[in-house]
């Protein structure tokens, strides 16, 4: 299984002090270890490292993330993200264009997409997006 790990999750994973009880980061975690496929796309990256400070700790993120592929959208993920967007907003349901673009890549490329973020369940009730 190929997944698709949103900012919020690896946010909680990465940037704490203390580990997060979470569970979706458990299932970071339980993914990794099984050598599941776990994806970033480069708006996911540079979310993740735009907030650290310290160079010392944006280098260890950095190389730590190195080792997972990046999926890079296409100019059909792009139109399929607005597509999507379309659809949901005529159902009444909001959301960056940065979740748009994630959402579209993720079902575009047949991904799951583990996050802790409310607006992809929104998204996922009116498009074939496989929640983890």
């Amino acid at each position: 299984m190929r997944v698709l790990v949103d900012t919020s999750v690896w946010s909680l994973a990465l940037r704490r002090d203390r580990p997060s009880a979470e569970p979706k980061v458990e299932k970071l975690k339980e993914l990794i270890q099984s050598g599941q496929d776990v994806c970033l796309l480069g708006v996911i990256l540079t979310e993740i490292l735009q907030g650290v400070r310290e160079r010392g700790h944006f280098e260890k993120l950095k190389e730590a993330l190195a080792s997972f592929p990046l999926v890079e959208p296409s100019r059909e993920d792009y139109v399929f993200s607005a597509e999507i967007r379309n659809e949901c907003a005529l159902k009444g349901i909001r959301a960056s264009t940065i979740d748009f673009l994630i959402a579209g890549t993720a079902i575009h490329h047949e991904m799951a997409l583990l996050t802790t973020d409310a607006d992809f369940d929104r998204i996922a009730s009116v498009v074939p997006l496989r929640i983890v």
